[in-house]
This record gives C-alpha cells, structure tokens and sequence, in this order.
C-alpha cells in the first residue's frame, strides 16, 4: 500500500503524525524575528506556520484540498500540546495557539512517537485461528502470494480457474456428506468476507488490520438479509433505532423544503434549531459509528482515496460497513443519505453564517462516524477525509454486494455435497472485476477537474431553473446572485437578455417618450 500514498500495517494514525511532524520541521521556513524590541532568531510566528502547513496538508495525499485552515490551526495546537514546537520563551504543554504574529520554535527533542506495541491475540498465524481444523487452513497466503499487476487488479476468470485449481489439488481424496450446521454457516461467511477483503486491499495478510474474531457473521448477515427496498438496515428491535423525534428532524432537512406540514417553519432560523437537534443527539453517541474497534482498518483505507484508485476505496469500504453492528450501519446509511441530500439542497437556507452546507455538515459529524478510543491527533482531518469520500459514495458503499452471497452459496453447496471439509477448501465465486484508472499527467488531471466542476455547477444551475416550487421573485434573486458568482457559465445557459426573460414570460415593455414640457419663463421682478 505504499504505493497508493499512505503507510502501510496498523497505527497508521501514529504514523501519519509522525511523517506530518517530520515534515513540519525539515520544511518550515526559519528567520529572525523582533518583538518587544528584541530580536529572536531560527523561529517562526503562528501565522507563518499555518500558512505553511495549510499548503502541505492540502498538497498531500493523505488529507486532500478538503482540509481547512481552522483544521490546522488545531493540528498546530496538538504540535503545541505534544512539543512538537513551543513558544519564544520555552514554554509548552497548552493549545494556546491562535493564527497571529506569536512566536514559535523548534525543541531539540525528538517529536516522533512510537508504536504501540501490537495486540497478543494479532500475532503471526492467528489469521487462521478462527478455523476449527488445522488441516483445513483458508489458504490465505497461498490466494494472496500473486502480486498485482502494475496498474492495478484485474479478477479475470483464468485467475479464478487457477485458484480453484490449486484448491482442488488437496481435495482428491474427499467426497463424504455432511451435515451443515449454523457453525458452518458463520465460517464460510468469516472467511469469505476476510478473503475477499484481502484481495481487495491487496495486502499480505490482514493479521495487523483486524482480528478475524472481529468479524461478527450475524452480523454480516443480518445487513444482507434485513433490508427495505433502498437497502437501508431494518431493525427487529425498535430499542436500537433512532428516536421518533431525531428521525422526523432528519426527514425534515433532508427534504426541505417539501417536508410534512409538522416540519414547516413556525419562525426565523427554524431550520438551524432542527439541525442542532439531530447534531446533539449523534454527537453524544456513546462510541462512533464506525466503532472503535475497526478504526485501524478504515484508517488504512485511506490510503486508497486517489482518483486512480476510487473504485477499490469503495469496494473496500463496501465490505467494512457490512462489520458493523446492525444498528450502527442503520445510523450511518441515514445520516450520510441526509447529510447527501442537504449538502445538494439549494432551497435550504444558510444554517451557518461562516462556512457552508457541505463543510458544515463534514465539520459537525466528522467524530461521529470515525474516532479512536484514545486520542490521536489527526483524528480531525482523517475522519473529515473518510466522511467526505463516504457522503460523496454513499448510495454505492452502503449497498448489499451480490456477489458476496454468491461466494457464499457456493462455498456452502460444496461443504453440503462432501466435496470439500472446510471453507477454506471450497470454490468462491468470481472475483469483481477491479481496474486502476491510466495514471494522467497533472496539467490533464487540472483541466478535467475544472470541467467536472463546472459541469456540476452548470447542472445546479439548471435545477435551480427548473425548480417550478420555487417563487419567482426568490428565484430571480438566486439567479442574480449565481450570475454574480459565475458569470461565465451563466452567459453560456442565458446568452441572451430575450432567453432570460422567457424563463419567467416577462414581455419587454416599450417606455412612452417622456413629453418635453417646456419650462415656464419668470419676468424678472426688477425694473
């Protein structure tokens, strides 16, 4: 995975923080500075320091453009915290850090942290501890020694056939019948899910990402199974969902403004009580959606959220939602379709007066879905980049795989015949067919980036045109306003002053001339 931009294995919040922090301090400009008549040299003010790090960060494929300068100065507050720098005189251990001409420096310390130390239950081999018979080994390592073609994984059938060929080789002497019970289920289920998400990643082995007995396969199956017809997790026990009045909140926000009469605005700012609402209840969630127990493994597959490898980061993360807990994945698919649908909304009124929808919606639920069960330091902007990716993907990441039942019928059928005695030696079904997009050069990657960004601006500006619930003095306002915005991609919808009047019947009116009246002569009242 170093080759897709991030490193590799566990602790890689740990790591990122130690690469960011190297970088800070072989990168930072130092100069001499005066304050209060006295002159310091080798140092930096705040202001310096989060216009440095601000471009780093947003340069890095880590974190993206996504990242803002707020979020820096609060990294720069955990560099202040953690003695990454310290002031002028010395002095750390706060976050008083604030974007200004305070002086700052670097100690003679070391700022890198160390690794914790891993997990006795990950050690080399407990992959396999989940199966019952030694001689029955999933054959992880022997499915994953192929390494990747150069541009990426192709699943093409000639691989699968030789797999399966490999597979069979050990399967010549087997043939009796047995009965499958509900143990057998849950294995095929563990071990599929882990070969397929192994492949994916296309790592060596999963042993530093999760522990095998992380994968819980009821509830894997219970997401499968348990769906509404948009494939949204339904919960046997009301207990476990969300509260009637945060539901009807977030149906509210989601469909603003054509919600049910109980939603509409009794006053001014309605709207923004009812997103504070539905912030306090997700905020205090007693641990994140994502659980803290697989924080390591989404953390890692944020290594993968590159342009060239978008369809592997959503594959991925199409797996890893399937771990969770019924009731966390409930929550999640709602939250992200509202969070979608309000960030989309051109009708909803400004909920805050700083920043917008879509960074508002990123900067208020970011820990609710990603956090570490001890504090990390990055935890803001990595949770604020997987948040991003998950709200943009949401429809196709938080969708039932088919071809994940497929594999595991087939695996079943094959133990309940007597042509193989554990999961590990049966036929999984083809592989989804993954492919990495031809890497482009940057001046390509710049150009298409600004044509997909004003296509979606122009395909806005078209909603708003059509927008027939919309009155037409609020509507002329929002067009002046985006004319103001864009002027070019509105001159290229209305080209001329005739096409903008025809969306809304105006009739040119032909001013009469104004009557010249000739004014009246005064006699002069001296003689």
């Amino acid at each position: 995975m170093e080759s897709r931009g991030g490193p590799p294995g566990p602790y890689r919040a740990t790591k990122l923080w130690n690469e960011v922090t190297t970088s800070f301090r072989a990168g930072m400009p130092l100069r001499k500075h005066r304050q209060h008549f006295k002159k310091y040299g080798n140092c930096f003010t705040a202001g310096e320091a989060v216009d440095w790090l601000y471009d780093l960060l947003r340069n890095n494929s880590n974190f993206g453009p996504e990242v803002t300068r707020q979020q820096t100065i609060q990294l720069l507050r955990k560099f202040l915290k953690n003695h990454v720098i310290e002031d002028i005189k010395g002095r750390w251990g706060s976050e008083n850090l604030d974007d200004n001409n305070q002086l700052f420096r670097f100690p003679a310390t070391s700022p890198l942290k160390s690794l914790p130390r891993r997990h006795p239950e990950l050690r080399k081999g407990s992959i396999d501890s989940f199966s019952k018979d030694k001689e029955n080994v999933f054959k992880l390592r022997n499915l994953t020694r192929r390494t990747p073609k150069k541009h990426g994984l192709h699943f093409s059938q000639e691989t699968t056939e030789k797999i399966n060929h490999e597979i069979k080789e050990d399967q010549e002497n087997l043939g009796d019948y047995r009965e499958i019970s509900q143990e057998d289920v849950e294995e095929v289920w563990r071990y599929v899910i882990l070969i397929y998400l192994q492949t994916i990643l296309c790592v060596p082995s999963l042993e530093e990402l999760i522990n095998p007995n992380q994968v819980i396969p009821q509830y894997v199956m219970y997401n499968m199974a348990n769906t509404s017809k948009r494939g949204v997790v339904i919960l046997q026990d009301r207990s476990e969902d969300l509260p009637h009045w945060v539901l009807s909140a977030m149906k509210c926000l989601a469909n603003w403004p054509r919600s049910n009469d109980a939603c509409h605005p009794a006053y001014v700012g309605f709207e923004r009580d009812v997103f504070r609402t539905v912030a306090d209840y997700f905020l205090h969630l007693p641990e994140p959606l994502l659980t803290y127990e697989y924080y390591e493994l989404f953390v890692n597959i944020l290594g993968l959220l590159q342009p060239h490898l978008e369809r592997v980061a959503v594959s991925a993360l199409q797996l890893c939602c399937l771990l969770l807990p019924p009731p966390n994945r409930r929550k999640l698919q709602l939250l992200m379709r509202m969070m979608a649908r309000m960030s989309g909304n051109v009708d909803l009124p400004i909920l805050h007066d700083a920043m917008g929808t879509r960074a508002l919606m990123i900067h208020t639920f970011s820990r609710c879905v990603l956090c570490c069960a001890e504090e990390v330091d990055l935890d803001e902007l990595l949770a604020a980049r997987l948040v991003s990716f998950l709200m943009d993907h949401q429809q196709e990441i938080l969708q039932v795989p088919s071809y994940l039942q497929a594999a595991v019928d087939k695996q079943l059928d094959c133990l309940q015949k007597g042509q193989i005695t554990g999961p590990g030696d049966g036929l999984l079904a083809p592989l989804p067919t993954f492919s990495y997009c031809k890497q482009i050069s940057t001046q390509e990657f710049d150009e298409q980036k600004v044509s997909t960004s004003q296509a979606a601006i122009a395909e806005l500006l078209e909603s708003l045109v059509k927008n027939k619930s919309l009155p037409l003095k609020e509507k002329r306002k929002k067009l002046k306003q985006f004319q103001k915005e864009y002027p070019l991609i509105y001159q290229k919808r209305f080209p001329t002053t005739e096409s903008e009047a025809a969306l809304f019947g105006d009739k040119p009116t032909i001013k009469q001339p104004m009557l010249i009246l000739r004014k009246p002569k005064f006699r002069s009242l001296r003689y």
